[in-house]
Protein backbone atom coordinates (compact mmCIF):
# COMPACT_ATOMS: atom_id res chain seq x y z
CA UNK A 1 0.00 0.00 0.00
CA UNK A 2 1.32 3.46 -1.31
CA UNK A 3 1.39 5.97 1.59
CA UNK A 4 2.34 9.75 1.32
CA UNK A 5 2.88 11.54 4.55
CA UNK A 6 3.95 14.96 4.84
CA UNK A 7 5.44 17.01 7.98
CA UNK A 8 6.76 20.18 8.74
CA UNK A 9 3.95 22.54 8.40
CA UNK A 10 2.98 25.16 10.90
CA UNK A 11 2.22 28.88 11.79
CA UNK A 12 5.08 31.24 10.71
CA UNK A 13 5.52 34.74 9.97
CA UNK A 14 6.12 36.39 7.10
CA UNK A 15 9.80 36.15 5.84
CA UNK A 16 10.71 33.30 7.73
CA UNK A 17 11.49 29.85 6.37
CA UNK A 18 9.79 26.47 7.07
CA UNK A 19 11.20 23.34 5.65
CA UNK A 20 8.24 20.64 4.69
CA UNK A 21 8.62 16.62 4.48
CA UNK A 22 7.19 14.07 2.62
CA UNK A 23 7.73 10.17 3.41
CA UNK A 24 6.95 7.71 1.04
CA UNK A 25 6.17 4.21 1.64
CA UNK A 26 5.47 0.99 -1.45
CA UNK A 27 6.19 2.30 -3.96
CA UNK A 28 9.67 2.29 -5.57
CA UNK A 29 10.46 5.48 -4.16
CA UNK A 30 13.87 6.01 -6.86
CA UNK A 31 11.75 5.25 -9.58
CA UNK A 32 9.37 7.66 -9.29
CA UNK A 33 8.87 11.51 -9.98
CA UNK A 34 7.36 13.75 -7.31
CA UNK A 35 6.00 17.19 -6.97
CA UNK A 36 4.45 19.22 -4.18
CA UNK A 37 1.06 21.26 -4.60
CA UNK A 38 -0.70 23.61 -2.51
CA UNK A 39 -4.28 24.35 -2.68
CA UNK A 40 -5.22 27.77 -0.89
CA UNK A 41 -8.77 28.28 0.58
CA UNK A 42 -10.87 29.28 -2.41
CA UNK A 43 -9.03 28.47 -4.85
CA UNK A 44 -7.50 25.62 -7.11
CA UNK A 45 -5.21 23.39 -6.67
CA UNK A 46 -1.62 24.11 -7.98
CA UNK A 47 1.61 22.31 -8.48
CA UNK A 48 4.42 24.32 -7.31
CA UNK A 49 7.15 22.10 -7.49
CA UNK A 50 8.27 19.01 -8.87
CA UNK A 51 11.59 16.96 -9.35
CA UNK A 52 11.74 13.56 -11.27
CA UNK A 53 13.63 10.69 -10.62
CA UNK A 54 16.50 11.67 -12.20
CA UNK A 55 16.51 14.72 -10.26
CA UNK A 56 15.42 17.62 -12.73
CA UNK A 57 13.42 20.24 -10.91
CA UNK A 58 10.85 22.95 -12.21
CA UNK A 59 9.24 25.37 -10.00
CA UNK A 60 5.66 27.49 -10.51
CA UNK A 61 6.83 30.98 -10.90
CA UNK A 62 5.16 31.94 -7.96
CA UNK A 63 7.44 30.46 -5.68
CA UNK A 64 10.69 29.90 -8.12
CA UNK A 65 14.02 31.39 -6.25
CA UNK A 66 12.28 31.02 -3.05
CA UNK A 67 11.65 27.26 -2.52
CA UNK A 68 13.90 24.75 -3.33
CA UNK A 69 12.50 21.08 -4.11
CA UNK A 70 14.75 18.16 -3.41
CA UNK A 71 15.02 14.35 -2.45
CA UNK A 72 16.74 11.56 -0.38
CA UNK A 73 16.41 8.56 -2.47
CA UNK A 74 18.15 6.39 0.20
CA UNK A 75 15.80 7.65 2.92
CA UNK A 76 12.40 7.42 0.41
CA UNK A 77 11.62 11.14 1.48
CA UNK A 78 11.14 14.10 -0.61
CA UNK A 79 11.22 18.03 1.06
CA UNK A 80 10.24 21.52 0.18
CA UNK A 81 12.57 24.07 1.87
CA UNK A 82 10.99 27.30 1.59
CA UNK A 83 12.07 30.81 2.43
CA UNK A 84 10.86 34.28 2.63
CA UNK A 85 7.68 33.10 2.89
CA UNK A 86 4.45 35.27 1.87
CA UNK A 87 1.79 35.37 3.73
CA UNK A 88 -0.03 34.31 0.05
CA UNK A 89 1.75 31.06 0.48
CA UNK A 90 -0.63 30.21 3.50
CA UNK A 91 -2.19 26.52 2.01
CA UNK A 92 -2.63 23.09 2.41
CA UNK A 93 0.74 21.03 1.10
CA UNK A 94 0.66 18.16 -0.21
CA UNK A 95 3.25 15.50 -2.23
CA UNK A 96 2.67 13.19 -4.87
CA UNK A 97 3.97 11.15 -6.59
CA UNK A 98 3.54 9.10 -10.20
CA UNK A 99 6.20 6.25 -12.01
CA UNK A 100 8.61 8.03 -13.58
CA UNK A 101 7.95 9.52 -16.86
CA UNK A 102 4.27 9.24 -16.92
CA UNK A 103 1.50 11.30 -17.15
CA UNK A 104 -0.89 12.39 -13.42
CA UNK A 105 0.20 12.41 -10.19
CA UNK A 106 -2.05 9.13 -8.73
CA UNK A 107 -0.73 9.21 -5.40
CA UNK A 108 -1.08 11.96 -2.78
CA UNK A 109 -0.37 12.70 0.95
CA UNK A 110 -2.81 14.18 3.04
CA UNK A 111 -1.36 17.30 3.17
CA UNK A 112 0.04 19.46 5.87
CA UNK A 113 -1.21 22.85 6.94
CA UNK A 114 1.20 26.03 6.26
CA UNK A 115 0.40 29.38 7.67
CA UNK A 116 2.02 32.73 7.37
CA UNK A 117 0.59 35.53 8.93
CA UNK A 118 2.04 38.89 7.61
Amino acid sequence: QVQLVESGGGLVQAGDSLRLSCAASGLAFSYYDMAWFRQAPGKERELIASITSGGSTDYADSVKARFTISRNNAKNTMYLQMNSLKAEDTAVYSCAGRPFHTGSYIYSGQGTQVTVSS
